[in-house]
C-alpha cells in the first residue's frame, strides 16, 4: 500500500499496524513526524524495543534477519528500524527485503527510512516487495504555493487563530523552512496563548529564519529566481556580510559558466564537462539551467561587471559594491538590467 503523509495518521488510527513501513523522502520535518507517529503507534501496541541500523558502506545485510529472527529478553516486540542513507541497498540488501517482506515477523516492525528515491527506484523489486506486504510513505516538500495552506492548519493544530496577512508574513519569513514554521509556531503559543495573531503581531513576533548565506544566494541566483535572490543578497548586507566573499562566491560560478559553454562550442558533451568542471551531481541541474537561460556574450559581460565591483571594493572605482552585486545578481538571473553601452560606461566612473 503506498500512503501520503496527510494519510498516516488516519491509518495508524485503525489500530492494525503493517508489518513493513518505508519513509522515503527529502523533508527532514515530515520524514520525523511520520517515523515518529508509526513509533508512537507500536510502542502503543507492545513494541517496547528498538533496534536501529545503519546501512552504510561496508554494512553486514544479514544484522537485519538476525535482528529479526533473534528473540529479545527485555521485549516481545521490537522496532528494527533500518536507515539506508543513499537510499541504494544494492543487491544483497534488496534481495534480504525481498525475504524478509515475503515472511514478516508477528513480533517485529521494520521500518524503513530513506531520502527520496528515484522514479526508477520506487518500482524496484525490493520498494515494490515492501509496498506489497507493508506501507510506502512517500513525503512530498511543501511547495511555496501550498506553504502558507500548510502553515495554517499548523497554527489551528496549536490553537491559534491568525489572519491571513499573518500566516502570509509567516510563510515569507521561514522561506520553505518547515523546521523554522514549527518552531516558529511553538514560540507563538507561549508568548500568545490565548489571543488571535494578526499581522502587525506576527512581523513583531516572528524572526526572519531564511538563511542568508552566501551559498543559498548562488543557488538561487543559478536558479533564475530573482526575488529570492535579491531578498537572500539584501538579508546578507544586514547582517554584515563582507562584499568580497559574495562576489567572490559568484564569480566562482560564473568562471564555470563559461568555461561550460566554451568547452560546449567545441563539441563536447554537457554532462562531461560538469564532470570536468567537478560540478557536484546535486547542483548540476542548476547550473545546467543556468547554461540554458543565459548566453555566452552576457556571461562575458557580467565577468566585467564581476571585474568592476573588486575594484569598487578596493577603493579603485567610484561605485557602491552592493548597488553592482544586486546587479549582478539580477544579470544571473536573465535579467538584462544593463545594456552592454551603458555597462561600459558605468566601469568607467
Amino acid at each position: 500500500m503506498r500512503l501520503r503523509t496527510e494519510q498516516l495518521t488516519a491509518h495508524l488510527s485503525q489500530g492494525q499496524l503493517a508489518p513493513v513501513y518505508l519513509i522515503s523522502g527529502d523533508e527532514p520535518l515530515l520524514a520525523q513526524e511520520a517515523a515518529d507517529a508509526i513509533r508512537i503507534a507500536a510502542r502503543n501496541q507492545g513494541f517496547s524495543e528498538r533496534e536501529l541500523l545503519h546501512a552504510e558502506s561496508g554494512f553486514d545485510w544479514d544484522t537485519v534477519l538476525t535482528e529479526a529472527n533473534s528473540l529479545s529478553l527485555f521485549a516481545a516486540k521490537k522496532i528494527i528500524e533500518l536507515r539506508i542513507p543513499n537510499g541504494k541497498p544494492g543487491d544483497k540488501g534488496s534481495k534480504v527485503l525481498q525475504e524478509y517482506a515475503s515472511k514478516p515477523s508477528q513480533d517485529n516492525l521494520l521500518l524503513v527510512i530513506t531520502p527520496k528515491l528515484e522514479s526508477a527506484a520506487t518500482r524496484s523489486k525490493w520498494v515494490k516487495a515492501i509496498e506489497t506486504a507493508g506501507v510506502f510513505i512517500q513525503v512530498w516538500p511543501v511547495s511555496p504555493e501550498q506553504l502558507p495552506v500548510w502553515i495554517g492548519k499548523r497554527l489551528q493544530q496549536a490553537g491559534i487563530q491568525a489572519s491571513r496577512q499573518a500566516v502570509d508574513i509567516l510563510a515569507d519569513r521561514v522561506e520553505g523552512n518547515l523546521l523554522a514554521a514549527v518552531q516558529e509556531i511553538e514560540k507563538l503559543k507561549l508568548l500568545l496563548p490565548e489571543d488571535e495573531v494578526d499581522a502587525a503581531t506576527m512581523s513583531t513576533v516572528v524572526a526572519d529564519s531564511a538563511r542568508f548565506n552566501v551559498f543559498s544566494l548562488v543557488d538561487k541566483s543559478l536558479e533564475g529566481d530573482a526575488q529570492a535572490a535579491c531578498r537572500t543578497l539584501r538579508g546578507l548586507r544586514d547582517e554584515g556580510a563582507e562584499a568580497t566573499v559574495i562576489l567572490w562566491a559568484l564569480a566562482r560560478e560564473l568562471r564555470i559558466l563559461i568555461k561550460a559553454k566554451e568547452a560546449l562550442a567545441a563539441g563536447d558533451h554537457l554532462d562531461w564537462v560538469l564532470k570536468n568542471l567537478a560540478v557536484w551531481e546535486k547542483r548540476k541541474s542548476l547550473v545546467k539551467m543556468a547554461l540554458k537561460r543565459l548566453p555566452a556574450n552576457q556571461l562575458q559581460q557580467m565577468l566585467r561587471l564581476a571585474g568592476g565591483i573588486d575594484r569598487a571594493i578596493k577603493g579603485m572605482r567610484t561605485a557602491n559594491p552592493w548597488d553592482d552585486l544586486c546587479t549582478l545578481t539580477l544579470m544571473f538571473c536573465g535579467n538584462p538590467v544593463l545594456a552592454p553601452a551603458n555597462l561600459r560606461q558605468a566601469l568607467k566612473n
